[in-house]
């Protein structure tokens, strides 16, 4: 089948959700497109970590390595993190003649107005939503909440158009009227067969930074923007670790951004009396060294997708207390800090790096065994193309009785 997804915002390099799932269609069989926005006006705080050079070029090597084109269309501007496409929109998905849209995120601008337009562009769709209370606090969101229940819920509810939750929460019906009972929960995830513990790698690649085998190793990969608090992060890093019998190293990996913020992240983590290794941002692909070299991963705000690929290699993490986090960490998979507190995040560092083997060993396995029972992204994509095929389906039975 052909399947056209869109999206506000997509990098080639990035190991989102998209980028993944597409992979995984083509793998199918299926011919897969992306339509997303011209990267050039994407603002900063969501390019900034892989940037904006050479994208043609990377959006070509990646069909080359997937099989999944990308298309970008012209956008005017991204308001409040959203893409405002430039008019003809519409008619130019109707000119790839997709057997299923994919609107990823069914409240932004574009896939609002794509649900206005449902009767007209005589395709099925399904729907996704990202949404989590932490991550949905503009000013306006009680009006934009009322606006959306009144005008967007009935398009989707009266179509029965499929709406996947990607995380396990009840905002789409607290918020949108939308229940829960209508939508499918099918998670995020990751490829665990590439993201995998190597004792035999993890030797080899602390070899070549010199870090020894018994050395305890604490990993921060992502953003070092104020959203992802990379200030607070190198605030936690500046004071000395000791841990009781071994030493402790730390790798942060991001290219913090060009601003004063970034500048002062940049100078805490030089002043730092801990050992730092300070690495510029990795592709998706290029993270799995990183990870395998490291005992620990840590997210000292939020928690990004990098979670999944470090409990794949049997990382336990550190994260702070959110409504998704708890969860996260639950079952010895990983301790939670108190938001904010650069003195319950260090003393989280530190009880992983005294914690005995044995007990340690328990949140290793843990950690991968969570992401092998749950979050296997293979099958996980087959489940997206199966709400996709009976879209299809249903779209069409419905329109020829």
């Amino acid at each position: 089948m052909k399947f056209v997804h869109i999206e506000d915002f997509v990098h080639p390099d990035a190991g989102y959700q998209l980028n993944l799932l597409s992979k995984l269609q083509v793998e199918q069989g299926h011919d897969v497109t992306i339509v997303t926005s011209e990267i050039e006006k994407v603002p900063d705080f969501l390019t900034s970590f892989f940037g904006k050079d050479n994208i043609a070029q990377k959006d070509r090597d990646f069909e080359k390595r997937t099989g999944v084109k990308i298309l970008r269309y012209p956008i005017y501007r991204f308001y409040s993190g959203r893409a405002i496409f430039k008019s003809g929109l519409h008619k130019f998905l109707k000119s790839l003649k997709p057997d299923v849209l994919f609107v990823h995120g069914e409240d932004t601008l574009m896939g609002m107005k794509l649900l206005w337009d449902y009767k007209k562009m005589k395709m099925p769709y399904v729907l996704d939503c990202h949404m989590l209370e932490m991550a949905s606090e503009n000013r306006f969101s009680e009006q934009f909440r009322s606006f959306f229940r009144k005008f967007v819920t009935p398009v989707i509810l009266k179509n029965n158009i499929p709406l996947i939750r990607v995380v396990d929460s009840d905002f789409v019906e607290k918020h949108y009227n939308i229940p829960l009972s209508k939508t499918e929960l099918l998670s995020f995830g990751t490829d665990t067969n590439y993201y995998k513990p190597d004792d035999k790698l993890k030797s080899q690649y602390r070899s070549e930074y010199n870090i020894a085998d018994e050395d305890f190793v604490v990993l921060y990969a992502g953003k070092l923007d104020t959203h992802k608090a990379g200030k607070f992060l190198a605030q936690t890093f500046k004071k000395k670790f000791e841990l009781n019998n071994k030493n402790i190293k730390f790798i942060v990996i991001g290219t913090p951004p060009n601003s004063k913020y970034g500048q002062e992240v940049e100078q805490i983590l030089k002043e730092s009396e801990n050992d730092i290794l300070i690495f510029p941002t990795q592709t998706y692909a290029g993270l799995a060294k990183f990870y395998q070299m490291a005992d620990i991963a840590v997210f000292p705000k939020q928690c990004s997708m990098s979670y999944y690929e470090v409990q794949s290699t049997s990382l336990p993490v550190v994260l702070e207390e959110n409504e998704i986090n708890i969860d996260r960490a639950s079952n010895k998979k990983g301790i939670i800090f108190e938001s904010g507190s650069i003195e319950d995040f260090r003393k989280a560092i530190l009880t992983f790096g005294n914690m005995d083997n044995d007990e340690f060993e328990t949140y290793k396995t843990n950690a991968r065994l969570n992401i092998l029972e749950n979050y296997d992204y293979v099958p996980i994509a087959q489940k997206f193309t199966d709400v996709m095929i009976n879209e299809y389906n249903r779209f069409h039975d419905k329109n020829t009785k």
